[in-house]
């Protein structure tokens, strides 16, 4: 690669969750949801979307806006956001973007010449005799819509959401909840065979295999190796799964969690010791040049509505399965970083406090997070963390030390005290950096005395008051 690729994989100002990475025309494009920094709400901007050369996974390219909320014709006054799409190469060369607006019972269809808009809406999912998808008695609620093209040139599209774990006590209703999944007609708009159910939620999954790993939302489907994987966001909202099946319309039986964006469940963390802030998860998988990925999204500003997304290599087993991975700051550079060079502060993958509270549930004011100086948007924001107090740990992964001797830290704030350095969450003290009080962007330097190897870093803040923390440089 020409430089080095980091998690989250795209520039600090873009807000991009709910990622579909799709490969076309030897370009790998993220097909998302678009949150806005510091917004009130999910998904408040229109589609973006965002492409690189399958050969170099660091060079991304901004390719504009895809789609307008407006562009629905009945959201021509914009006040329903965008929800996650799909998009698919069609039989007949063009690309069709899926997609729900907020809690609407439609699933809107557009369609462009190139994958990277613009887009033209051009019908409603619906039924033979023209009734538009959720709006028939018993339809299943449309959500984050999901859509495979298979070998055969059958077209399957895939919808629906279901009670999770955080909301289970706060709504009951399971009216309209389902995983769902339908074939359409060569037109892509009409269906062709009953939608039908695909996989058990949340209490109603004994003897299913699903037990504690239930769907909730983010439907997304692949195939590799003739096998169809549906991966989905579970009930437990932080973790992304799989299930696995040889067919594209049922018969999926539960494999494993791929990825959580708090690594509960990667080597025994639990919510009593997460390694990040929890919040609601959503992405898919794919390969490119003979590896696989895994796309997800983080969380950031201290809410659930400016998420990143980002991404980790993952491989497949022998017999067709995914072991869980970790968040790691590394995600697309396929190894670990260089021991040299300005890392910005941004790219943590763990920030510990207090045993993490859920985003949007209990978050703690006070608690160390991630965010930026300036509006939404901005061309050059300097995203940071803000607001490290004792007893905060944020953790980089991973670096393969060779010869690195000193470490300088970028800080601002009141805190007085030191920055532990340390080569694993329990490690050893690899530098201590003494940091004082300044109102502005302050470097402080000391000697890094680390072994050689792969290894992560570890900054800990021992002292008073709080700091914000913008990079730090490895020499």
């Amino acid at each position: 690669m020409i430089k080095q690729a980091f998690n989250p994989y795209l520039p600090s100002n873009e807000y991009i969750p709910d990622g579909e990475p799709h490969v076309f025309n030897n370009r790998l494009y993220i097909y998302g949801s678009h949150d806005c920094f510091n917004g009130s709400k999910f998904c408040l901007n229109d589609y973006v979307t965002w492409s690189a050369p399958i050969d170099d996974l660091s060079e991304w390219r901004f390719e504009g806006t895809i789609y307008n909320k407006t562009q629905d014709p009945d959201n021509v006054d914009g006040k329903l956001e965008l929800w996650a799409p799909d998009v698919v190469k069609g039989l007949d060369g063009k690309y069709y973007l899926y997609y729900c607006l907020a809690n609407y019972d439609k699933i809107g269809v557009a369609v462009c010449n190139t994958p990277n808009g613009k887009f033209e809406f051009l019908s409603y999912v619906k039924y033979e005799d023209n009734t538009v998808y959720g709006q028939r008695c018993g339809d299943d609620r449309p959500f984050d819509p999901a859509v495979l093209i298979d070998d055969d040139g059958r077209i399957y599209l895939y919808t629906g959401q279901g009670p999770a774990m955080v909301h289970i006590l706060k709504h009951k209703s399971m009216e309209g909840k389902a995983s769902t999944v339908m074939e359409l007609d060569k037109d892509m708009i009409t269906i062709k065979s009953s939608p039908k159910r695909l996989l058990p939620l949340l209490g109603a999954s004994n003897g299913t295999g699903f037990e504690g790993h239930e769907f909730f939302e983010g439907s997304s489907i692949r195939k590799f190796n003739s096998k169809y994987y549906f991966i989905y966001s579970s009930g437990l909202c932080h973790e992304l799964c799989y299930a696995i099946s040889n067919r594209p319309d049922g018969g999926f039986v539960y494999g494993e969690t791929l990825i959580s964006n708090a690594d509960i469940g990667y080597n025994n963390i639990t919510n009593k010791n997460a390694l990040n802030y929890v919040g609601n998860n959503h992405g898919s998988l794919i390969e490119i040049n003979k590896q696989f990925y895994v796309f997800y999204h983080r969380h950031t500003n201290k809410n659930s509505y400016s998420r990143q997304g980002c991404a980790e290599v993952i491989y497949m087993r022998d017999d067709g399965g995914f072991d869980q991975v970790e968040m790691t700051s590394s995600g697309l550079n396929n190894g670990p970083l260089l021991d040299h060079g300005i890392y910005e502060a941004r790219i943590a993958c763990n920030l510990i406090f207090n045993h993490n509270d859920l985003y949007g549930e209990n978050i703690n004011l006070d608690n160390p997070f991630i965010t930026q100086d300036g509006e939404d948007r901005e061309n050059n924001p300097n995203q940071y963390i803000k607001n490290i107090k004792e007893a905060s740990t944020i953790g980089f992964k991973y670096f393969n030390f060779h010869n690195a001797k000193r470490i300088i830290v970028t800080i601002r704030g009141q805190g007085k005290g030191k920055l532990i350095v340390r080569d694993g969450l329990n490690g050893n003290i690899v530098s201590t950096i003494e940091v004082f009080p300044s109102q502005t962007w302050t470097s402080y330097a000391s000697s890094l005395a680390i072994a050689k190897g792969i290894k992560p870093l570890y900054f800990s803040y021992v002292g008073f008051d709080n700091i914000d923390f913008l990079s730090f440089e490895l020499q």
